[in-house]
């Protein structure tokens, strides 16, 4: 079975606690991607940044681009190693409902994988697809 170290990004742009909110929304839009992770000056992964955040927590609470990047980041994290499983890494998605999963090795960032990887998997894609649908179930009130 394939491990995460075989799909996972390895070319990811962080933001740091000094960054704020305008720095993470301009490399989402450079990287085209729907999150940043937070890392100190080591590399040690402190926190996460989706667009959702940067809308919610930041701009819909009439937050300037210039608001620290930790007043919205999340820093509830669920995150795998280079030799977790892609079904392992898929379930994780599923359970917690998320999309992405950051990728750590002795606490460092060394990547990020994605629904979007899991996908182009042939043996996870099953998988990826029956996550997604759990992902995206509209809870009650929502729509």
């Amino acid at each position: 079975m394939k491990s995460v170290r075989d799909i996972m990004t390895t070319d990811v742009d962080v933001c740091t606690t000094e960054d704020n909110i305008y720095e993470a929304a301009v490399i989402m839009k450079n990287r085209d991607v729907g999150a940043v992770p937070i890392c100190d000056r080591e590399a040690h992964l402190i926190g996460m940044v989706t667009d959702r955040d940067l809308v919610i927590r930041g701009y819909a609470d009439k937050k300037s681009g210039s608001t620290s990047i930790q007043e919205v980041m999340s820093d509830q994290l669920y995150s795998v190693s280079p030799d977790t499983t892609t079904q392992e890494a898929t379930e994780i998605m599923a359970e917690k409902k998320i999309r992405r999963l950051p990728v750590v090795d002795n606490g460092k960032l060394v990547g990020i994988v994605s629904l979007g990887d899991l996908s182009l998997d042939e043996q996870s894609d099953e998988a990826a697809g029956e996550a997604l649908e759990e992902i995206s179930e509209t809870r009650p009130g929502m729509h």
